[in-house]
């Protein structure tokens, strides 16, 4: 196609795709950390706007609130009058790792022409592009975080820099390098390499995770819509304004991922907790005082649950027998080694994806008892391999025989 072009329109398509390679992946970094960090100040701002005008404090203030809320999103933690507060907000860790993402394709797509052609990597050139643009992606992404880290904390709000320098490390590596090698074109000369079990593997992967996220939802939208009332009370207790009720729920949003994830873990049986000593599980439930939290309203009344509670485990393998059944539209087999082992692989990549979040998903909100709120998250990883995994199996078999039959038809 590109020999189709005249001189010019070649010299710059070529252009294009072969910027600088260091000033382009240095201003993506930049980008990246703060496109992300300057919305989380902007709510601030408007937060700070809608809670009596303004009156309190100064605009300073609420920017140095957004970016300890950014801050919040890599892990950081802090104090909060003396109180360590540790729980991330998924829904900030999930905005950043998207922009990361999104930058990262666009950085890939303007060093494509750098390195070897295609040709030449297919034959096993060493290829350097994709690895020292990520190197500085990430540099230039951790150095702002870390000055971010250093201007925005005090000695009364201690966020832990090293633990932003590591997130941040890990999300550059892991998602930024994965964009940067998908907007170059390296992705996909690489993945011919990789046997077809693997990629249908992602591929369920992928939609197990979707379809169990989207029944969390609607199990959590139900919860609350079951015990409406008591959400609308714990807000009219708070004794808040129109602005400060916007401003309050734009913060509560924030950790709804976090909900998301303690509504998986629910499901799948091990349950969580919501302060030291107590249990929220289908076996039963056991909790005391809680802080005024809508989304707490949510939670099952004290006590041994009924029967008909426990049949809800049943949900993780079919979950995943009908999203392995889905994914297989779109790469059939006939072959029942490779259907078998699709799904089983792709049910524990899953599982283990969903074991991660549960680590992330919880940790301290307050003192006392508020110093533990979180998944079990080893027992969630074990229950959530097994059923996924096994969901997967069924899937794939499933899937197969299908393929099959049709096959002979």
């Amino acid at each position: 196609m590109t020999s189709l072009l005249t001189a010019p329109a070649r010299a710059r398509a070529d252009l294009r795709d072969r910027r600088p390679l260091a000033l382009v992946t240095l201003l993506a970094g930049a980008c990246a950390a703060l496109i992300p960090m300057l919305g989380c100040m902007g709510l601030a701002v408007v937060g700070w706007f809608l809670s009596d005008a303004g009156a309190h404090g100064e605009p300073r203030d609420a920017l140095r609130v957004g970016a300890l809320g950014w801050l919040l999103g890599h892990r950081s933690g802090m104090q909060v009058d003396g109180v360590a507060v540790s729980v991330v907000p998924l829904l900030v860790t999930l905005g950043c790792a998207w922009t990361v993402w999104r930058v990262g394709l666009r950085a890939g797509a303007a060093i494509s022409g750098h390195g070897p052609d295609a040709d030449a990597i297919a034959d096993g050139v060493r290829d350097w592009t994709v690895p020292v643009a990520t190197m500085i992606f990430t540099a230039t992404y951790v150095v702002l975080a870390a000055v971010t880290s250093s201007v925005a904390g005090t000695g009364a709000t201690a966020p832990d820099t090293g633990r932003v320098v590591v997130w941040s490390v890990l999300l550059c590596a892991v998602v930024g390098g994965a964009a940067i090698a998908t907007g170059s074109g390296r992705a996909a000369i690489w993945a011919t390499a990789l046997p077809p079990v693997m990629r249908g593997s992602s591929a369920i992967c992928a939609s197990v995770l979707r379809t169990w996220f989207a029944v969390c939802a609607a199990v959590l939208v139900l919860a609350v819509l079951v015990d409406l009332g008591t959400a609308e009370n714990i807000l009219s207790q708070l004794d808040l304004d129109a602005g400060d009720t916007t401003a309050y729920l734009l913060a509560a949003a924030t950790v709804v991922p976090n909900a998301l994830v303690f509504a998986g873990s629910y499901l799948l049986g091990p349950g969580f907790t919501v302060g030291v000593g107590t249990l929220v599980a289908p076996s039963g439930v056991s909790i005391g005082a809680l802080p005024l939290f809508p989304l707490l309203a949510a939670l099952p009344d004290n006590g041994p649950a009924p029967g008909w509670v426990s049949a809800v485990m049943v949900l993780p393998p079919l979950v995943a027998v009908v999203a392995t059944l889905r994914a297989h539209r779109t790469r059939p087999t006939d072959r029942w080694d490779e259907g078998i082992v699709r799904g089983l692989v792709g049910g524990v990549l899953a599982g283990l994806a969903f074991g991660v979040l549960a680590v992330l998903a919880g940790g301290a909100v307050g003192p006392g008892r508020m110093s533990d709120v979180a998944p079990f998250a080893g027992d969630v990883l074990v229950h959530a391999v097994t059923a996924f995994g096994l969901g997967g199996l069924v899937g794939g078999a499933v899937a197969t025989w299908l393929t099959r039959r049709s096959a002979r038809r």
